[in-house]
């Protein structure tokens, strides 16, 4: 007996509503007919949420599916965009034809430079490595060996830069690199 009750008279009384002979029993065919009734009734429910999860995973797949298309139908629909500011320049550019040279240079600069703006807001960036740069074969693609004054296996000169988008190559810099000694 626990600590806590002394006697008899502290256990709960039960009031005898478990034990009442009045309250009849249900007949067990019809007990289980009732339980028969309440587990198809449950079935039913769970093969209706089965069937609705399914209906939902497949609208879910259809819309990804066409997002995705359209991701890649319209991928370059940013970079163009951010090209059409070039474009723009260069046909007000060819539009003046009384420009003196100085003009025509200031122009193809400043038209450069937004070239190079939107390339880098798209991610592509310039591989323009100065000399002295240990050659890098993921980056660089050396086009001659040359001696020179400066540490084997390093970039001479650039013949051609190269551009990355994101972390990949999107063309490697062509180089000239030093002669091992």
């Amino acid at each position: 007996m626990p600590d806590n009750i002394q006697n008899e008279s502290d256990l709960p009384q039960d009031n005898g509503a478990a034990n009442d002979s009045t309250t009849a029993a249900p007949a067990p065919d019809q007990d289980l007919s009732t339980q028969l009734a309440a587990l198809q009734a449950r079935n039913q429910e769970l093969a209706d949420q089965f069937l609705r999860a399914q209906a939902e995973m497949q609208n879910t797949r259809r819309r990804a599916d066409e997002e995705m298309a359209k991701a890649r139908k319209y991928a370059v629909e940013s970079f163009a965009d951010s090209l059409l500011p070039v474009c723009d320049s260069l046909e007000a550019g060819l539009a003046h034809a009384d420009l003196s040279a100085e003009q025509i240079r200031q122009g193809a600069e400043a038209t450069l430079r937004q070239l190079k703006a939107a390339l880098e807001r798209n991610k592509v960036l310039e591989i323009n490595p100065p000399a002295g740069t240990k050659f890098d074969p993921h980056q660089h693609q050396a086009i001659s060996v040359v001696p020179a004054e400066q540490e084997a296996n390093t970039v001479v000169t650039v013949l051609q830069k190269g551009y990355l988008i994101a972390d990949r190559i999107l063309r490697p810099a062509l180089v000239t690199v030093t002669a091992p000694k």
